[in-house]
């Protein structure tokens, strides 16, 4: 689950940091105060687009930072690793920075990483759901996984099995499609396979290293100013007559004097202390840096040629390091089939009949049990809607038959009305964003407990509703709390009564400049902040009332 959220210089915040827990958040303020840039923020870290119109006017670079644990997610923490990323106890750090001339860079673990594989991370780690291009209820490839999931163990059991046989026909067919391509052809293409294999696994590409590279390059390219800077530094701190730390010495000797007289002068004398021990460590920290530039003089020439090693596999297999890598996982395989020899072609024949049989038997099996449980899924999903004032909406499970392949021989969409009497379409095409809030919504309850990302955000999911209708999606909210982390920006105090944890968004003026602020409210604070979501600016006695009552109820 998220645990920290830091946002430095995007849009109207200038500097917003906020703990994050378990449960039910939300977040509340005037419209326009930035709330759902703290969303935008979050959506950056996990590889949302980058925009420069985001940095804030005025300054050089924009920064989110994210803190996520993991610590009680093993799945989630075997997929990271399978990624190659490293943990710190469970813990995931995140940081995205956009630059005001367009540039962006990602890091994950505190290592330069491409967008993608960020972008890979996030869809493991949150839904969002709103105003946003990032919603998974729209991509109708992400429907299946929601059946599939509310369908559960049997599900997952022959969704196993069929990934299972259908790579046993796949692999089986590039080997004989590869043994039937002639034995001439078949020797060049081997040559040339051997060539480009052993061409990139001598260089070994690391995934964001020439982000690293060219950084460390520029660092030696300055090698001689670096060290006369640092020595100059370190000179006038520790070693030059007069130096900072014979002063600090010499103070600390004629306090302790002082002060012996008069003890109201050790607060001054305890400060000078600290101040000689923090020296000492920027010594250290300095002969260590120094130390390291005197080190390696063909550092220079070795990062420069590392560097144009790599470059030259980017003009040759790919635009980036992963394109590389893939370019080489794909040579790889082919080269193996091709290295079969031609007369096991026959027996190969025979395999992937077996292979196609199989695969067509279990995706056939998957197939009648998703249809079996369709209906009861939708149907499931619809008595939540009525709760959430779409009493009329119906919703259906469209099925279209494809060629079997990883995940069956299903393509699935979910079909949408919101209106008794209209015909059922296409969920991502008719659907307006508050709809779209609360099908998914609907669907997380159905859901609770069986799968699904860690953390929702819902922003705007309050659209259009009132009285009992807000009552029934907080009390839905509150529910799937239980089993994930939920933030909600809301402007609903029937919404806002029931969280856990609850944020105000505030937008100020500041030295002539408009700037968001967030706080997070105290119970007091959360009385007047609800009382003046129900009365407006003026709050009543009555209102306040109300809001007690509300936040009774927790």
């Amino acid at each position: 689950m998220l645990r920290e959220l830091t946002v430095e210089n995007v849009a109207i915040i200038e500097r917003a940091q906020i703990g994050l827990e378990g449960g039910f958040t939300v977040l509340t303020g005037e419209t326009g105060a930035g709330k759902s840039l703290l969303v935008d923020a979050i959506e950056l870290a996990l590889g949302g687009r980058a925009d420069s119109d985001l940095v804030r006017a005025g300054a050089s670079r924009g920064t989110v930072a994210l803190v996520v644990d993991l610590s009680g997610l093993p799945e989630l923490r075997v997929q990271c690793a399978a990624m190659g990323i490293e943990l710190e106890s469970g813990v995931l750090f995140l940081q995205r920075e956009i630059g005001a001339e367009g540039r962006s860079s990602c890091r994950i673990a505190g290592r330069l990483a491409p967008v993608g594989t960020l972008r890979q991370i996030g869809t493991l780690l949150v839904d969002l759901h709103g105003q946003h291009a990032h919603q998974s209820l729209l991509d109708p490839r992400r429907h299946l996984e929601y059946l599939d999931a509310w369908i559960g163990e049997p599900a997952r059991r022959l969704h196993d099995e069929v990934s299972a046989a259908y790579a046993r026909a796949n692999d089986l067919r590039w080997k004989i499609q590869t043994v039937r391509n002639g034995h001439r052809e078949r020797e060049q293409r081997l040559d040339l396979l051997k060539f480009q294999i052993s061409e990139i696994e001598a260089v070994s590409p690391r995934l964001g290293e020439v982000d690293e590279l060219e950084a460390r390059l520029a660092r030696l390219a300055n090698l001689e100013k670096l060290g006369e800077w640092t020595h100059g530094a370190l000179g006038a701190l520790s070693s030059d007559e007069g130096a900072a730390n014979e002063a600090i010495g010499e103070s600390l000797k004629r306090l302790e004097a002082g002060a012996a007289l008069d003890p109201t002068l050790g607060p001054a004398m305890e400060s000078l202390r600290q101040a000689g021990i923090a020296l000492d460590e920027a010594v250290r920290i300095l002969g260590e840096y120094i130390g390291r530039l005197e080190s390696d003089p063909g550092a220079l020439q070795e990062t420069a040629d590392r560097l144009d090693a790599l470059r030259r596999l980017r003009r040759k297999y790919g635009d980036d390091e992963e394109a590389v890598l893939d370019f080489l996982d794909k040579a790889q395989f082919e080269l193996d089939a091709m290295e079969t020899k031609a007369e096991d072609l026959e027996g190969m024949v025979e395999l992937l009949g077996q292979a196609e049989e199989e695969l067509d038997r279990t995706a056939g099996l998957l197939s009648n049990l998703r249809k079996d449980h369709a209906a009861r899924f939708a149907n499931a999903v619809a008595e939540e809607l009525a709760d959430l004032a779409m009493d009329r909406a119906a919703l259906e499970v469209g099925f279209e038959t494809k060629p079997a392949e990883a995940d069956g021989i299903d393509r699935v969409e979910f079909l949408f009305s919101a209106n008794a009497g209209e015909p059922v379409r296409p969920l991502s095409k008719i659907a307006s964003g508050g709809e779209i809030s609360r099908v998914m919504l609907a669907i997380k309850v159905v859901l609770a407990g069986k799968a699904g990302v860690p953390t929702l955000i819902f922003d705007e999911i309050d659209a259009g509703l009132g009285g009992r209708a807000a009552a029934a999606v907080a009390k839905k909210l509150e529910q799937i709390a239980a089993h994930y982390q939920v933030i909600v920006i809301t402007h609903l105090p029937q919404i806002a009564g029931r969280a856990a944890i609850h944020y105000r968004i505030e937008k100020v003026d500041e030295d002539e400049r408009t700037v968001t602020r967030v706080r997070r409210l105290e119970p007091d604070e959360r009385v007047e902040e609800i009382a003046r979501m129900l009365a407006g600016e003026v709050i009543t006695p009555t209102a306040e009332a109300n809001a007690r009552e509300l936040l009774a109820r927790i």
